[in-house]
């Protein structure tokens, strides 16, 4: 099988994909609604559907990141530009787009992006979690604001 062909396959995962992660959202976002409209009860009932509002929450998220890749993924096989590295210019191997199909870099460029992430100027420095007006000062407990219900 030629790379062209390889490449219509993945198109027909990546729209069968979109569409499951569309489904999927449209019952999460649902569900969000149901619990929401359901919040009659205690207040273990109140802690569980919270719990479960924030699960939902997130697994929503993820989903729509990948559901805008494979976004930009269609978008690239549209323009011609699919399965070539966003940094290399270089194409892509086949079994990297078979196994990432919204991969836009190639495994050499994504590595020293990964590697320049994890260098010592671009880290946060979470030895301290806020500033304070002087900063010899340590942060005590009641400079912390907290939202609370």
């Amino acid at each position: 099988m030629g790379r062209k062909e390889a490449i219509a396959k993945l198109k027909e995962v990546l729209l069968r994909r979109r569409e499951a992660i569309r489904l999927a959202l449209q019952g999460d976002l649902s569900l969000l609604q149901e619990l929401r409209e359901q919040s009659k009860g205690d207040l273990l009932d109140a802690a569980l559907d919270s719990a479960q509002d924030e699960l939902s929450s997130q697994l929503a998220e993820v989903q729509s990141r990948e559901l805008a890749q494979i976004e930009r993924a269609l978008e690239r096989m549209n323009n011609g530009t699919y399965g070539i590295c966003e940094v290399t210019g270089k194409p892509i191997p086949l079994a990297r787009l078979q196994a990432l199909p919204y991969a836009t870099t190639c495994i050499e460029a994504q590595r020293e992006m990964e590697k320049r992430r994890q260098s010592p100027e671009h880290q946060a420095d979470w030895g301290r979690l806020m500033q304070t007006s002087d900063p010899d000062r340590e942060p005590v407990i009641g400079d912390l604001e907290l939202d609370t219900l």
